[in-house]
């Protein structure tokens, strides 16, 4: 069973509602009234969803294998376009990517079971000071000087 980081936490997957592909999210599949969440694959943008971001609550980004950095711009898009809900890191990322996954906003990490839990929290916490602005912060070092 995978394990979950959570803002920040370790904590149990508790989405209850519908995770659909956008295929199924474009059919209107998820209509009857749950919690919405859609899987984005590499080849699929964010703009593909812009219309639905205020009906999900979680959008997974999927990374196929941890060379394929199409879902750090994603989780980068879908803030600037407004969405507060959660964006999740699924599949093939590893434990130096997610302090920069989560600059990019990723607050949630679906890690399998081979990982370690300790590790990858700590990971989060890999840098105390970026120079660049990201998502969680927007003024450059410099400027915040």
């Amino acid at each position: 069973m995978p394990k979950l980081i959570k803002d920040g936490a370790l904590c149990q997957d508790d989405w209850s509602g519908r995770l659909l592909s956008l295929d199924e999210l474009n059919a209107d599949a998820g209509s009857d009234g749950a919690s919405l969440g859609v899987i984005l694959e590499p080849d699929q943008p964010p703009s593909a969803i812009e219309k639905e971001l205020d009906q999900l609550e979680l959008v997974a980004v999927n990374f196929p294998v941890f060379m394929d950095g199409r879902g750090f711009s994603y989780a980068r898009e879908l803030r600037e376009l407004g969405f507060n809900g959660e964006i999740r890191a699924v599949g093939h990322f590893i434990r130096d990517q997610l302090h920069y996954l989560s600059r990019c906003g990723f607050n949630a990490f679906e890690l399998d079971d081979s990982a370690d839990l300790d590790g990858c929290l700590a990971s989060l916490a890999d840098f105390s000071n970026a120079y660049q602005a990201d998502v969680l912060q927007k003024e450059p070092l410099f400027r915040r000087r």
